[in-house]
């Protein structure tokens, strides 16, 4: 595979941070360079995140002494230096819809982790192994912003990556007709510490804003389908979701209950979830998990922290599968919120453009 010069637009923030790990040590990419906001441009990455660095692991040494592009004012000379960018920066809504594209119309492609784009209708919202398919409308999407090259695509919200992977694979054989979930959110999905947040101690918190209505929806337009130059958000499954912030620092998991059109029986679910491959499997993609669903039977498991980092933080632990008394079945879900959830799923699904060609 050919090698990528990449750009981390937002690479301050709790996501470019894992953003600038991940690719620090990636086969494919190559940060060529590093952009945030206006105060933080002309200082060293070192510099700019002393006092504020959030991952376990140091700065990458091959970053620290990088000099800060200003995201915003200097767009053009970042898309003349790299091959695409990754997006993660914290704006408004309009704003960053606005900024990601003007760097597709800079023949710059965009893998976003931010949300501005994920209900524009010509704009694939992808998780690797459900719907690699949505990159088709990428075509579509250039010959309306006028582009050879340059397009946006983003990742789903991360409190869905715990969930719609359990579901969508059985909805295949058995269509999932409603579902309910309950998520329960770590406190770097907010960009926190336990240093920095410390009235999340020994609380919980039953309000994330936005978070539900991006449960309840996104999903629909995953298990959608492009038709012409739109993707459709599909009629069907119904979800209702309720969405909590807990005192956990990485991991989110979901609490799910789950009717289909025909039941199936326990062992024809666990036998779809061993099965379940996608194409990033089928393409032995550098950030893929070899498998991508994996059950425990223990009665006290996934639990956060043994379970978040499976498989380097991109595999999905699910548990406790169960009858229920007002749904069909009942059964738990985790995923690694920054890795799986956000920084680490758009470097996978970058990667699956890359593969298809949608990035040379």
């Amino acid at each position: 595979m050919k090698q990528y010069q990449v750009g981390i637009i937002g690479a301050t923030g709790m996501v470019g941070q894992r953003f600038a790990l991940l690719l620090s040590r990636h086969p494919w990419f190559r940060v060529k360079l590093l952009a945030a906001s206006a105060r933080s441009a002309g200082k060293t990455y070192a510099e700019a995140v002393e006092g504020r660095w959030a991952m376990k692991e140091p700065v990458p040494e091959a970053l620290r002494d990088m000099v800060l592009y200003d995201a915003v004012a200097e767009k053009t000379e970042i898309a003349a230096q790299v091959d695409f960018v990754f997006c993660a920066v914290d704006m408004k809504k309009d704003e960053i819809r606005a900024l990601e594209e003007a760097y597709a119309k800079l023949e710059c492609p965009v893998i976003s982790n931010n949300s501005a784009h994920r209900f524009t209708d010509d704009v694939p919202m992808i998780i690797p192994e459900i719907n690699p398919q949505h990159a088709e409308i990428i075509p579509a999407q250039r010959r309306r912003l006028g582009t050879k090259r340059g397009f946006i695509a983003v990742k789903s919200n991360c409190s869905l990556q715990s969930y719609v992977p359990a579901l969508y694979p059985l909805s295949r054989e058995f269509p999932v007709t409603r579902a309910l979930v309950c998520t329960y959110q770590a406190i770097s999905g907010a960009g926190k510490t336990f240093e920095r947040w410390p009235e999340i101690l020994d609380n919980v918190v039953p309000y994330i804003g936005g978070e539900e209505e991006k449960s309840e929806r996104e999903p629909l337009k995953i298990w959608g389908h492009v038709e012409g130059d739109r993707i459709v958000c599909a009629d069907a499954p119904q979800f209702t979701a309720q969405c909590l912030r807990v005192p956990v620092s990485d991991g989110h998991m979901a609490a799910v209950f789950a009717s289909f059109a025909k039941k199936p029986t326990r062992k024809e679910m666990l036998d779809c979830w061993a099965q379940f491959s996608g194409l990033p499997q089928q393409l032995e993609l550098p950030s893929a998990p070899k498998q991508f669903l994996h059950y425990f039977e223990e009665d006290d498991l996934p639990q956060t922290k043994l379970q978040r980092n499976l498989e380097n933080g991109m595999a999905v632990s699910i548990g406790r599968l169960r009858e229920d008394t007002q749904y069909d079945y009942k059964f738990v879900c985790l995923s690694h919120n920054t890795l799986r959830g956000a920084a680490g799923g758009a470097v996978l699904l970058a990667e699956l453009l890359c593969a298809q060609g949608y990035l040379d």
